[in-house]
């Protein structure tokens, strides 16, 4: 939050940086700079965040099962998301964002019920030797020397 509030306040210092007059005239007059927004206002213009979200997707065909809530007021975040983990338990994972304690959370696994374990029994493999590959030798060339 307190970033938001540095960019509003940078954003008014570089627009009053350069007030421009509001006629143009050629001859030499001193001009005072008009500020239109003062700081404290547009601070105060400015809500605190507020959302609040949630989905699930349960897939049966993939098994994709997963959801994940967050509502936000302000600088605090609650949230909770869960999935299902390979070994069979589901992860649920619940979190606090403040600014004093930064990011918290607390995981929970729970085994599934319904989630059975399947091995499939393959026939071995019958062992096929390696076929023999032939490489075709050449005789090795003998120097020739030319005598004078």
């Amino acid at each position: 939050m307190a970033f938001q509030y540095i960019t509003i306040l940078s954003l008014i210092a570089v627009a009053s940086a350069g007030v421009l007059p509001l006629a143009q005239d050629h001859h030499h007059q001193t001009y005072e700079p008009q500020i239109y927004h003062t700081a404290a206002a547009l601070v105060k213009d400015v809500a605190p965040a507020q959302y609040k979200f949630a989905y699930d997707v349960n897939d049966h065909q993939t098994g994709d099962n997963h959801s994940h809530s967050e509502q936000r007021d302000g600088d605090l975040v609650h949230g909770e998301y869960s999935l299902i983990d390979a070994d069979g338990f589901r992860r649920v994972v619940q979190y606090t964002v403040d600014p004093h304690s930064g990011f918290n959370a607390v995981v929970n696994r729970i085994p599934l019920e319904h989630t059975k374990t399947v091995v499939k029994q393959v026939a071995p493999v019958a062992y096929v030797a390696p076929t023999p590959t032939y490489v075709k030798q050449y005789a090795v060339p003998q120097a020739y020397h030319q005598h004078h």
